[in-house]
């Protein structure tokens, strides 16, 4: 099977390459390199690399056709990155979606990586339930804060794949991602962020939100749910994730256990506008796919410490 993976260069791209590779597949890769790094993980997997900026419609003229699968992973993430330039990411995120949208071809089937963002307007409002399953109303709750700009793109890429998709007779499946974590994920996220300061043995140990609940999922078993997904699904919206609901304080305590580190903890109020609970109800992509999540938190959270250390 041939497949493209826009956005390869970033932290689920090369994993889910590195997968489809080991499970023989002839994989391509597309990155404009703005946040996907070209470095030894990706050198190591050998495969086609080509650089392109996917919100210049014109860069999709040196992008053959003829995929079986085309994964699009390409977006600007991360809250930091969101709250400094909400601007860009409404930019960016939207003409990349819509730029491929014009160019792929209705035998090459989708998917479009989505967020569980798209939920937090509503279970902070009160009226999305948690574990929270896809069939419950979306809300952006204040059009003007900058971090909802992420969640607002994503919509709009989830809108513009269901509707073009049905005009051209396009096969897709929309992924919703759940705190996916694990090695190779940047510093701008809770986990490798825990990880790094353990291992610079900060104390006292500041930590945020710690009553806040989320369930994270170990990125071999998004990939996993990924592949599932296009393999069984099309025209549908699933959760990739994991429903082990965690809290932020006992995940701290977790790293610093495996981190062999006992300081003194500063705590601290969660950031504005952060959700007080996240974890998604699975029961959809259980039973379309018969997923089910293999790598404990503890288990996970251990393999990315242990990279984090190495690449400190």
């Amino acid at each position: 099977m041939r497949v493209l993976v826009l956005g390869g260069a970033g932290f689920i791209g090369v994993h889910l390459t590195r997968r489809l590779l080991a499970d023989g597949h002839d994989v391509t890769v597309v990155d404009d390199f703005s946040r996907g790094r070209n470095d030894p993980d990706l050198a190591a997997l050998e495969v086609p690399v080509i650089s392109a900026d996917l919100t210049d419609a014109e860069a999709f003229d040196r992008i053959p056709h003829g995929w079986d699968q085309v994964y699009l992973l390409a977006a600007v993430v991360g809250v930091r990155n969101v709250e400094k330039d909400p601007g860009k990411v409404v930019r960016v995120n939207t003409l990349v979606v819509l730029n491929t949208l014009d160019w792929i071809r209705p035998e090459e089937k989708l998917f479009f990586a989505s967020t569980s963002e798209v939920y937090a307007g509503g279970v902070s409002a009160g009226i999305v339930e948690v574990p929270t399953p896809e069939t419950v109303p979306v809300m952006i709750d204040d059009v003007t804060a900058p971090r909802f700009a992420y969640a607002a793109s994503k919509l709009l890429g989830e809108e513009a794949v269901v509707h073009i998709g049905r005009a051209k007779s396009l096969q897709f499946v929309i992924g919703r991602f759940h705190n996916v974590y694990g090695p190779r994920m940047g510093t701008d996220h809770v986990i490798p962020e825990l990880s790094l300061r353990a291992v610079r043995r900060e104390d006292p140990f500041k930590v945020y939100g710690t009553d806040q609940y989320r369930a994270f999922c170990y990125v071999d078993d998004a990939v996993t749910a990924m592949l599932l997904a296009m393999d069984k699904v099309t025209g549908e919206i699933v959760h990739i994730g994991n429903d082990e609901e965690t809290n932020i304080g006992d995940l701290t305590k977790l790293v610093l256990r495996i981190a062999d580190h006992d300081p003194a903890l500063d705590v601290e109020s969660a950031p504005a506008g952060s959700v007080a609970r996240r974890c998604p109800d699975l029961t959809k992509l259980r039973a379309l796919t018969g997923y089910e999540p293999a790598v404990s938190l503890a288990e996970g959270v251990r393999r990315t410490f242990e990279w984090y250390r190495g690449n400190a």
